[in-house]
């Protein structure tokens, strides 16, 4: 295996290359305007694939659930030799949006290196994943004949970060090509940069849409001020009570569980997060079982009046968007009821309430599942790259919707859900940064799980 490990390590410059190249196409999937950007990013990761050796690669477009067409998804496909597993690849191209541009250090498009870290959007969450997947078939494919090594499916999504709408259509259109034995999604976070992780399982996602109205038209604030309720207060009213005094989600009848003991204090925790000193943390359990395990809500977007365009009139209506997680074992539909039930019964003033789903993933519970020799492998590989260190078998308070979908697909396969990401990354944040020791790390890792199932290791 050293052979395999230089060989890993002589092509990191180009993934290097390659994964800037691709942090500077802005394929935001939530953008009403990202089409062309997301049709680029999906043809630069086909030509990529192509260049790693997969012949058969494509870019596939499938149909969200009311009919317009989703965003771009690649796929390339390597057939298995006789005998031999097939392991599917997955990752995504598209990123989140980057926020407020004058809030990032360097351009959120634009990378830029510092102390060993690769900064940029999506330069972790979820390009580096499709390089790592890209660097470990270069590495293996030019010295595997047609009945050598493993087959090989890739799976490159284009509108994970909005929730995978059409995913859906596109698994039953094209499930049958996905058939694997093994799935490695190259999308999670890992222990630290010195330790890495398997992840063993996911908070599900559901995305709210929480709007109130208390008018059929403004009002003067002087005239009606203290009289007459307006939608503004009503909705902080109304999201305010869905935590209780300690911060912990007030929804009853949630799933609610507990996480592995693994060594993680508060102190590293608030450094991690960049928790304000004085600041206390919320909700009840455990540390980790409050961001694995049990449930939690997010105001992620308000629509208010901005302070420029104010005047002074009591708002007719007011909306938020809520993203709430889920604890492994949870039904979403139910969740939903949950939530919209608690919404129902504490809206303040007798405002009139509306709640529509925007988008929803259900939870992952993998800590039991799967081939034990395909864990193994895993395991001896993670450790390998990372000479030595020992693998942590983790919960993740994110959502990757895929997995659960692809479950329904491939009952049968053994996922390994990996992590390009540390508690430095600030996926999703301002300054999103890869590690590129971590790059180097997962591209070795999956380099040598596949040459392991392929019999070679």
């Amino acid at each position: 295996m050293p052979a395999l490990r230089e060989r890993v390590r002589g092509l990191l410059p180009a993934a290097r290359a390659d994964l800037e190249a691709l942090v500077r196409i802005p394929g935001v999937s939530s953008w009403p305007d990202a089409a062309a950007a997301l049709d680029e990013s999906a043809a630069v990761v086909a030509d990529l694939l192509r260049g790693a050796g997969m012949r058969e690669v494509e870019v596939l477009r499938a149909r969200c659930a009311d009919g317009s067409p989703g965003a771009p998804a690649v796929l390339a496909r390597r057939p298995a030799p006789a005998g031999a597993p097939t392991v599917l690849l997955y990752a995504h191209h598209d990123v989140q949006p980057p926020g407020p541009a004058a809030a990032w250090t360097s351009p959120a498009f634009e990378p830029a290196e510092r102390d060993g870290r690769l900064y940029g959007r999506g330069t972790a969450d979820d390009k580096a994943g499709v390089m790592a997947h890209v660097t470990a078939l270069r590495a293996l494919l030019p010295a595997w004949g047609p009945q050598e090594g493993v087959g090989v499916v890739v799976l490159v999504e284009g509108e994970e970060e909005s929730g995978s709408p059409s995913l859906p259509d596109l698994l039953a259109t094209h499930g049958d090509r996905l058939a694997a034995d093994v799935v490695v999604v190259a999308d999670s976070d890992n222990w630290s940069v010195d330790r890495p992780s398997l992840t063993t399982s996911l908070r599900g996602l559901l995305e709210l849409e929480v709007g109130v109205r208390t008018l059929d038209h403004p009002l003067h604030s002087g005239l009606y001020g203290g009289l007459v309720p307006d939608a503004t207060t009503a909705l902080t009213v109304l999201l305010a009570r869905l935590w209780d005094d300690e911060g912990d989600l007030a929804v009853e009848g949630l799933v609610r569980g507990e996480a592995a003991d693994l060594p993680r204090t508060e102190e590293e925790l608030r450094a991690d997060a960049g928790v304000l000193e004085g600041v206390a943390l919320v909700g009840r359990g455990s540390l980790l079982a409050r961001t694995w395990s049990r449930p939690s809500a997010t105001v992620v977007a308000t629509d208010a009046t901005p302070m420029a365009d104010a005047s002074n009139t009591l708002a007719a209506s007011a909306r938020a968007k809520l993203s709430v997680r889920l604890a492994p074992g949870q039904d979403v539909d139910e969740a939903e009821r949950l939530v919209t039930a608690h919404l129902e019964t504490t809206t303040p003033f007798g405002a009139h309430l509306e709640v529509r789903r925007l988008g929803s993933g259900r939870p992952f519970d993998g800590a039991s599942a799967g081939d034990a020799a395909v864990l193994a492998a895993a395991d001896w590989a993670l450790t390998t790259a990372w000479d030595g260190a020992t693998v942590a078998h983790q919960g993740m308070g994110g959502s990757i919707p895929v997995v659960a979908e692809l479950l329904d697909v491939l009952p049968g396969a053994t996922v390994l859900v990996t992590g390009v990401e540390d508690p430095d990354t600030r996926a999703h944040g301002v300054d999103e940064s890869l590690s590129l020791r971590v790059l180097e790390g997962a591209c070795t890792a999956e380099a040598l799980l596949l040459a392991r199932l392929a019999g070679q290791a």
